[in-house]
């Protein structure tokens, strides 16, 4: 990647629904050689995917908690179905492996409390395996991006 893509991924970052024209525009190039970088830049994976990035209160999920999850043990079939279930549930918007105290860190979604608390109840105790569960819910934010340096 030289510095031409970076400036390119840099504008599909901030508007994903650019045209062609209007990218070659931003970025000094004609619309040819343009369009040929962004389709280099989408076949070397660089581009993953394009989506439209939801306001969730707006949506309906105005609340968000950030859940620690542990282990009781960590054989391939634990951490499989755990894993598993996670990618099934829709209001877990994202799971990291963590190093420290806790296994995973989850980003939910809800409704409300009501809604976190069945999402609790049916989603998360009904899993396999867990051994701690330490919920931290979201009273604000300060900074929310998907935009790369």
């Amino acid at each position: 990647m030289d510095a031409k893509d970076r400036q390119i991924l840099r504008e599909l970052q901030r508007d994903g629904r650019l045209t062609n024209a209007e990218l070659a525009e931003r970025v000094n190039l004609s619309p040819s050689p343009c369009l040929r970088r962004v389709r280099n830049l989408e076949s070397a994976g660089v581009i993953d995917r394009y989506v439209a990035i939801v306001d969730r209160e707006a949506a309906g999920y105005p609340v968000t908690a950030f859940v620690q999850v542990t282990l009781a043990r960590h054989d391939r079939a634990v951490v499989e179905a755990f894993e598993a279930r996670v990618r099934e549930t829709p209001q877990i918007l994202t799971c990291h492996l963590m190093t420290g105290s806790s296994d995973y860190l989850l980003q939910i979604v809800v409704a409300g409390l009501d809604a976190y608390e069945a999402f609790m109840r049916e989603t998360l105790h009904e899993t396999p395996g867990i051994a701690t569960i330490n919920t931290s819910f979201v009273y604000g934010t300060v900074k929310d991006t998907v935009e790369l340096p």
